[in-house]
């Protein structure tokens, strides 16, 4: 998508576009497309020292200044746009003439006669961010100023003037290097036939405006050791490192080529549609190392590796365009580290322990094992792994942490703790549990279904007969009391849980589950009930709402304090994934006849790649329109969904063989 400079000399509308470059370790680099950051977690180097934690801003900022002389007059464009408070400065926004988010984030400037383009790339496998720049037209020679700025802090956290900060570095043939605090990493600069001035000095008050929107601090410092100055001309061209390692020997060029065919590699089989290879291109993003292993992390800025945003983004992120070989690592990752029955809830970001605190997550895996095997047929595989699941099968039946444990009852599937929210609708502000969901969940009870049947497939896949029998029979026993117990006959949709005496009866999108998974519980009239309940209540452009706008705790928009937002999180907020079970639950009830109409839902949906973090999916959504977009930038469930929905039922159509062919040709 290109937008043009009408849009881009808009401050506003330029500052609320946002790009991201990652680099496959959990680092990163992201702006906005005004060139003014509005987020803490903005930055043009975000190393991963831990990968895929310990994020840091290493560099937070490369502002640029043109300087053209005319005669004896000298005049300068400073490209740069920055919020300070009650004024924005410089007004770089206004010389921009084009934004391009193809392989790579691109910019146009137009300033003084001068005519560049601004390519940023970050590198897989490496803490390296590469910056070029190329003279498209000029009058002549002119000067172009780069102003390094640096926080060098926690990506959580922001910077303020100080005097610890390092005021030593070394500049030699080009290349800018300085370790900012002792314990600090050291970052290197390289700007071949550059100049350096020493200008050293803090700029002060930098405002984040979306930090703001959320009611957290958003003012910081940024530090700097001084300007590099390098001479260019028409045709010529600057390519810049900016990287944790050693620069000196390596070409620019030749690494900005490298990731480029890697990337194209990566979408060579999607070319047939734009947003299809967009979504392929954002997918790529999630998928990071974590030791000798892959993973994914959840979302950009801020997550990291969560099991249940992991297990539900597998099957589109990696399984829908043929990454078989990152799927089985990242299910290896999590089975060396499932304990007591329980797959981690998330990594922390600095290197502790796990966290187990999910009911969902474990039984989310028994979900991607099975999409896994259906892709695959890796029998080997299956074989290696099925101990691993029959012991978290066990551990469910005879209890494990939070009072997770089958009801012998009935062989629903109950837990729940005082102070704790095990399921994805996990939001906590203090000791306030905005959405307690203890007890029997609706979306747990059609998962641990599922969970049942798919080892009951398993077990037949292996010739373990016995043990598959034995599965069928307590999938059977759930299936009869989920349909006994969760139907509320006067509102005709399901309960949203169930907790002793108590029925729920939000209508919330997490009994659309009951339908979409690979074994539904319900048929019939009731399947068609639940589906236009959520169709007619909670259905948006962008994805479900996650509480009907009847209810009285319907928030319908996503803004302010912590409190604030952590209370409408999931009362009424839209979550774009769950687009993925809603077209699953389409076709489950209409069959074919669901094509037209899912395809007009997805369709709609794909305008919003051309908003927020442009090409990626964002990860909520106000519950009322316009639907703005909020939280994380690019969510992996979000695009995985999304994109797993499009190629399983083909909603967006291929042109004939001979046709793409055609147009590879041309």
């Amino acid at each position: 998508m290109k937008f043009d400079s009408k849009t881009l000399s808009d401050f506003d509308k330029a500052r609320n576009l946002e790009w991201l470059e990652t680099n496959g370790l959990g680092g990163y680099a992201s702006g906005t497309v005004s060139g003014a950051h509005s987020r803490r977690y903005h930055g043009l180097l975000v190393a991963a020292l831990h990968p895929p934690v310990g994020r840091t801003v290493l560099l937070s900022k490369l502002d640029e200044t043109i300087i053209v002389k005319s005669g004896d007059a000298t005049k300068s464009y400073e490209l740069a746009s920055n919020q300070f408070p009650g004024a924005i400065h410089p007004h770089g926004y206004r010389y921009l003439t084009g934004f391009d988010r193809d392989i790579f984030p691109s910019f146009a400037y137009n300033a003084g006669g001068v005519e560049i383009k601004k390519t940023i790339a970050c590198i897989h496998g490496e803490n390296t961010t590469v910056i070029l720049y190329e003279v498209v037209d000029s009058p002549g020679e002119f000067s172009l100023e780069l102003l390094p700025l640096s926080s060098s802090r926690d990506f959580h956290s922001l910077c303020h003037a100080n005097d610890l900060i390092g005021k030593h570095y070394l500049f030699d043939d080009g290349c800018f290097r300085t370790m900012n605090y002792p314990d600090g990493t050291e970052v290197f600069i390289s700007v071949p036939g550059s100049e350096f001035v020493e200008q050293q000095g803090w700029y002060y008050n930098f405002e984040y405006s979306v930090e703001q929107y959320r009611g957290l601090e958003f003012q910081e410092d940024l530090f700097t050791h001084g300007r590099f100055s390098v001479t260019l001309n028409k045709g010529q061209s600057l390519a810049v490192i900016i990287s944790t390692e050693d620069p000196s020997g390596r070409n620019a060029l030749k690494l900005l080529a490298a990731e480029k065919k890697r990337r194209e590699k990566l979408t060579k089989d999607f070319l047939w549609d734009e947003s299809v290879k967009r979504l392929m291109s954002a997918a790529d993003q999630f998928i990071v190392k974590r030791g000798d292993l892959s993973t994914i992390i959840a979302g950009y800025h801020w997550f990291a590796d969560w099991g249940r945003d992991t297990m539900i983004s597998l099957p589109g992120l990696c399984l829908a365009i043929g990454r078989t070989k990152e799927a089985k690592q990242i299910l290896k990752q999590f089975a060396d580290n499932v304990s007591d029955g329980m797959l981690p809830n998330r990594f922390p970001d600095y290197g502790e322990a796990p966290l187990y605190n999910t009911i969902d997550a474990t039984l989310w895996f028994f979900h991607a094992i099975h999409a896994y095997y259906k892709s695959t047929e890796d029998k080997a595989f299956l074989k290696s792994i099925f101990s691993v699941l029959q012991e978290i099968v066990q551990w469910h039946y005879k209890g494990t942490r939070y009072n997770i444990k089958v009801d012998p009852e009935d062989e629903l599937l109950g837990g729940g703790a005082e102070d704790v929210q095990l399921t994805w609708m996990d939001a906590k502000v203090g000791d306030w549990i905005v959405t307690p969901r203890r007890g029997k969940p609706v979306e747990i009870n059609a998962l641990w279904y599922n969970a049942l049947r798919c080892m009951e497939f398993f077990a037949e896949t292996l010739r373990k007969s016995e043990e598959a029998s034995q599965y069928k029979t307590k999938a059977e026993r759930v299936l009869e009391t989920f349909n006994e117990k969760f139907w509320n006959p006067k509102q005709k949709y399901l309960y949203d849980y169930i907790d002793g005496s108590i029925r729920n009866e939000d209508l919330r999108p997490n009994q659309i589950y009951a339908l979409s998974l690979p074994f539904p519980l319900l048929s019939g009239d009731r399947a068609k009930k639940v589906l236009q309940a959520v169709t007619d209540n909670l259905l948006t452009p962008r994805g479900l709402r996650t509480l009907a706008n009847f209810h009285q705790e319907y928030g319908p928009a996503y803004g302010g304090t912590v409190w604030m937002r952590d209370g409408c999180y999931h009362q009424g907020t839209v979550w774009s994934y769950l687009l993925g079970p809603y077209v699953d639950a389409l076709f489950y009830v209409k069959g074919e006849k669901a094509k037209d109409e899912a395809a007009r839902v997805i369709k709609k949906f794909l305008d919003h790649l051309n908003e927020a973090g442009v090409g990626t999916v964002s990860e909520i959504f106000d519950a009322d329109p316009p639907h703005i977009s909020r939280g994380c930038i690019a969510q992996a469930w979000g695009v995985g969904e999304v994109l797993r929905v499009i190629l399983k039922y083909n909603l967006l159509e291929r042109p004939a063989v001979d046709q793409v062919t055609a147009s590879l040709v041309s």
